[in-house]
């Protein structure tokens, strides 16, 4: 027997998100035809939020409701400092910590050529520009410690290398392989403390 249309298309959309397959898709669907109304809507309004309120930061690239962001319009941030991360999750990710008061630079992903992303699909380009326009004495690349994020930071460096700036890796108390996303507060702030100056290889 097959499930009516709506319960499988519901199934078959939720199937869509990553780490939820077609049984998980199924328990959610089931659970959501359980629920009140009202809250049902409550989600229905809040993914087509996220859809139609957002936007890019002009600045940063990170989404925000209003261009530029909170952090890019606050006097108080440290404006010499520039940290290049992967994705909006990790700044805050960051943020949370506590243990960066600089700005930001979204690059939307990691130089990954098994899967056809190369640096003319990142904002790696603006974040060139901004090193340009502005006054920044370092550069932190916090991209993840795994083989494309080590790839997307020697590509980057070796970009900046002509700027009279320091350019600084996150280091200590990020292991190999680990995301940035996942990572504690504690773990954070050491990757921080400890970062190196990038190679010039």
């Amino acid at each position: 027997m097959n499930y009516p249309r709506p319960i499988s298309d519901l199934i078959e959309n939720l199937a869509r998100l990553p780490g939820i397959g077609k049984k998980t898709g199924a328990r959610l669907a089931f659970y959501i035809l359980k629920m009140p109304d009202a809250h049902v809507k409550s989600i229905s309004s809040a993914l087509l939020a996220v859809k139609e309120k957002l936007v890019f930061c002009e600045d940063c690239f990170n989404f925000c409701e209003n261009s530029p962001c909170q952090i890019c319009s606050d006097a108080r941030r440290e404006r010499d400092k520039i940290c290049a991360i992967e994705t909006p999750q990790d700044l805050f990710t960051i943020e949370k910590s506590g243990s960066y008061k600089g700005l930001y630079h979204v690059l939307h992903g990691s130089i990954s050529p098994l899967e056809g992303i190369g640096p003319d699909k990142l904002k790696i380009k603006e974040l060139i520009k901004r090193v340009e326009k502005e006054h920044f004495k370092e550069v932190i690349i916090a991209t993840n410690p795994n083989m494309e994020g080590e790839a997307t930071s020697m590509y980057i460096g070796k970009l900046l290398k002509p700027f009279n700036l320091s350019i600084t890796r996150i280091a200590r108390g990020l292991p190999i392989g680990s995301d940035i996303e996942y990572a504690d507060g504690i773990t954070i702030s050491k990757a921080f403390e400890g970062r190196n100056k990038l190679s010039d290889s």
